[in-house]
């Protein structure tokens, strides 16, 4: 079993401290134009000082378009490097990596939040989305690119690209959603493209010890396993990127895919080659227990999502008794706002079925 305090390393950047990461979590407590709010600052600042390795923001949005909800976090735009320079000097006060999720919602941009059609690899009849043009395209990888400069122009030690969770990224992924027929669609490889070049671009226009880190997640929104699989596979063989983090809504569950039932869905990717890539989940793991059942499958850390919200300090609470259960739920709004969240992520919290007590 894997010391959970062990120091991490990747190929660039600082290590961390143990192997608690805090996942990249929707909040709605920013401002309307993406710049960083207090709530927010403290949000994030207090998961640092509870102890977690890497403190990683809400996903940020690269264009004003790709915004996915109310409150979100920006960085499209220089007018957000204020706030993110203050952000990134706090956390790294606390020993944590300080890492943007950079994002675009795509398709899940709700058209009454950003004022006009959200976009996607296709037109898509059910969002009203239409699709990008190959300039635009050019463009949404320039804005990525972008986006991970001003990261670093800011003093955060690295990015994490966001493609996951049918998002833009994502979509492009889907043979369901990405019905191109130019170089971004039609075969897998195709298909993947978009991500590539933003890893390759991002490389060439940051420093040698940026740290760099993307988000997949192998189902739902029309994503086919073996083709996730295949581009984890090139994504660590490559090892432009230092980081691979699995959303897998549940790390102990089978694939829904019928061919692929019969071992864990992790295990997929667990299983993969790796080098000094580093590897990591999300996923239901909210206790000690769960926390020790998912390093035993064979990663490198944890993403702590709920258990983060519920406790600051979840890695403390880990190191004095591993087997720690949290508070149990729902919680009060009282227990909340102690852990910083302000009345607009409580307020969201409440879509959480039973996690709030009424």
């Amino acid at each position: 079993m894997t010391d959970l305090f062990a120091p991490l390393t990747f190929l660039r950047g600082p290590a961390l401290k143990n192997r608690f990461v805090l996942a990249p979590l929707t909040n709605t407590q920013s401002h309307e134009d993406g710049t960083l709010s207090d709530d927010e600052f403290r949000w994030l600042t207090y998961r640092a000082e509870g102890g977690f390795g890497l403190t990683m923001t809400c996903a940020a949005h690269v264009q004003k378009v790709g915004q996915g909800f109310p409150g979100q976090l920006g960085i499209f735009s220089d007018d957000h490097l204020p706030g993110l320079m203050r952000l990134a000097a706090e956390i790294k006060k606390f020993d944590s990596v300080s890492v943007v999720q950079i994002h675009h919602a795509g398709m899940r941009s709700p058209a009454d939040l950003i004022g006009e059609a959200p976009v996607s690899p296709s037109a898509d009849e059910a969002t009203g989305a239409r699709a990008l043009s190959l300039a635009e395209v050019g463009q949404l990888r320039e804005d990525f690119i972008a986006a991970a400069v001003r990261a670093e122009k800011a003093g955060f030690d690295g990015v994490e690209i966001h493609g996951a969770h049918g998002y833009i990224l994502c979509a492009f992924l889907s043979p369901e959603i990405n019905q191109r027929t130019d170089q971004y669609g039609g075969s897998p490889e195709n298909r993947a493209r978009l991500i590539f070049e933003i890893v390759d671009g991002i490389r060439a226009r940051t420093k040698p010890g940026f740290n760099l880190g993307i988000r997949l997640s192998p189902e739902r929104f029309g994503l086919k396993l073996a083709e996730i699989v295949a581009v984890a596979r090139k994504l660590l063989a490559e090892a432009k990127i230092d980081y691979l983090d699995m959303s897998l809504w549940d790390v102990f569950k089978e694939p829904e895919e019928a061919e692929f039932k019969g071992r864990t869905l992790a295990s997929y990717f667990t299983e993969l080659p790796r080098g000094e890539v580093r590897l990591g989940a999300a996923g239901k793991i909210t206790s000690g227990a769960t926390v020790k059942a998912a390093m035993a499958l064979g990663l490198d850390f944890v993403v702590i999502g709920r258990g983060a919200v519920l406790h600051h300090d979840f890695p403390e609470l880990f190191k004095a008794n591993d087997n720690f259960t949290p508070i149990p739920l729902p919680v009060s709004e009282a227990h909340l706002r102690d852990e910083r969240l302000s009345s607009k992520l409580v307020t969201y919290m409440r879509n959480w079925k039973g996690f709030v007590a009424d």
